[in-house]
């Protein structure tokens, strides 16, 4: 049994089944389509949103240490995803990574936690640009009723409508094709980077030495009735739970992780890139830099700005600008973060979508899932599927209850990944890479260590729901994607079936 759980699926498979005329995906990206990708989802919910989060409640104005610290951790998962992106250009990120690895079991794992970790994000961020929305239209004298900006605040039955609209209007990009996701996306992006400028140029002006004291909070431990909210590391070891210090950062660290799973998605958009093998690795690891530095800088400005008390959690930078007398900015950055967090939807939307059918064309899924639309060359099924799932997710959302649960996802993908670059070095050292990840074993083990650590300190309240989404994948596998796998039916397309553009002909 444990052979048929583990069994992998060849690179060159994988690539096979890329170019079969009903499943193949448009390539139209390049680098530059890439970077933009990777700064469009980047740049978001953890600079509009999270900073002033975990400046309050968990590091003070050393988040800006925090910051860094998730930032090296995404570093040495990038170098890993670098090398997979361009040696497997294909649809699924960690998924197929791991099916070509360490086996199908495992990679349905990593599937169906990177399904949850894409969906509760574009919820989770439809939620955020919401808020943002509701926030001007109140400005302009404008006011939703209750009931239809989200739970909070609503008398009995409460719907987000702003964010199921959104994730709907998205959907309806995405199925059109991933170039003019890329326009749209090139456009927003110049508009949200402006934004972060000029937040980081504008706000070194007001800045106050004495709001940094202290960089470092004391330690302070949390009440007895809320030990599920410490982080599990506090718990495994019996120290009592707290928040600030040291471990604070570590733990605001975790927090603001959700910041970075740009590069993650840009890795799922592989198969619909023109020279893979070059591009991936400038798309992935420009996009990290580039954030990595705007990221530490804003944190920075903002804790300077206003002391980390009396941050904001709704809007922080909004409503720093607003505490030093400057309203208009205040204005001009809730504007640009309404419009940035719409690309951060659409492409964890376009990341979700790429898993499911990559899983979907292996069989794991029902194929139904695979077959791409005729005209615009995108796989329009689950698309519709997803887009409509979310929306009503995203209607129902608590911004607070699920950012955690997608973080603690995003990192299992980072320890897959970094342990199939070691096993795929031993197994297929004839595989043609284009970039090659340094220092291996010791820089994957490194990046293994990193995510582990992170994952150690979010809350344990977040591993319990975590492990319970797992236990549901390990279900829907032995009930399902075991049986139906092609890899287990031996229905690999041949080179002649390809060419006839007849996939399961004669031949």
């Amino acid at each position: 049994m444990s052979s048929t759980l583990f069994r992998t699926k060849n690179v060159e498979q994988s690539i096979l089944d890329t170019e079969e005329p009903e499943h193949a995906l448009k390539k139209s990206l390049s680098a530059v389509d890439l970077t933009v990708f990777g700064v469009g989802v980047i740049i978001g919910t953890g600079i509009f949103v999270l900073t002033g989060t975990v400046a309050k409640n968990n590091a003070g104005p050393a988040v800006s240490l925090a910051f860094v610290a998730a930032g090296v951790a995404c570093a040495l998962a990038a170098l890993c995803y670098a090398e997979f992106a361009s040696t497997v250009p294909v649809a699924g990120s960690a998924y197929t990574f791991s099916y070509a690895s360490l086996g199908e079991l495992p990679a349905w794992i990593i599937g169906w936690d990177l399904v949850l970790e894409f969906a509760l994000g574009t919820a989770v961020v439809a939620v955020g640009w919401s808020g943002y929305i509701a926030s001007l239209l109140d400005n302009a004298g404008w006011h939703l009723p209750d009931a239809l900006s989200g739970r909070e605040g609503a008398e009995g039955f409460g719907f987000d409508i702003l964010a199921a609209a959104l994730v709907l209007v998205l959907t309806g990009i995405l199925v059109l094709g991933v170039k003019l996701s890329a326009r749209i996306t090139s456009l927003v992006v110049a508009i949200k980077v402006t934004v972060v400028l000029t937040v980081i140029i504008a706000g070194a002006f007001l800045i106050n030495g004495d709001n940094y004291d202290p960089f470092v909070p004391k330690t302070q431990t949390v009440p007895a009735g809320e030990s599920l909210q410490a982080p599990l590391i506090q718990l495994m070891f019996g120290w009592a739970p707290s928040n600030f210090g040291v471990m604070g950062i570590f733990t605001a660290a975790s927090v603001v992780f959700f910041a970075f799973i740009g590069f993650d998605v840009v890795a799922t958009a592989a198969e619909e890139t023109r020279n893979p093998q070059r591009d991936m690795p400038r798309g992935i690891l420009g996009s990290l830099l580039i954030c990595t530095v705007l990221y530490v800088a804003v944190s920075i400005v903002v804790t300077g700005m206003q002391h980390y008390s009396r941050l904001s959690v709704d809007a922080p930078l909004a409503d720093a600008f607003k505490s030093t007398g400057h309203p208009w900015f205040a204005g001009f950055i809730s504007f640009g973060a309404a419009v940035g967090l719409t690309t951060v939807c659409m492409i964890l939307l376009l990341g979700q979508t790429r898993v499911f059918f990559a899983m979907s064309r292996d069989g794991l899924l029902p194929r139904f899932f695979s077959q791409v639309h005729p005209k615009f060359k995108t796989p329009h099924r689950p698309t519709v599927l997803l887009g409509v799932l979310i929306a009503i997710l995203a209607g129902f959302t608590s911004l607070s209850e699920l950012a955690e649960l997608v973080n603690i996802g995003t990192l299992f993908a980072f320890v897959v990944v970094a342990i199939g670059v070691i096993i795929l070095r031993r197994t297929r050292p004839d595989l043609p890479r284009a970039f090659r990840t340094p220092w291996v074993p010791v820089l994957p083990i490194l990046s293994v260590l990193a995510s582990l650590w992170l994952m150690l300190n979010l809350p344990a309240e977040t591993w319990l729901r975590f492990g319970i989404w797992m236990v549901v994948g390990f279900v829907v596998y032995f009930l399902y994607g075991r049986s139906h796998s092609r890899v287990g039916r031996h229905e690999e397309t041949t080179r002649a079936e390809v060419l006839r553009g007849k996939p399961g002909g004669p031949e």
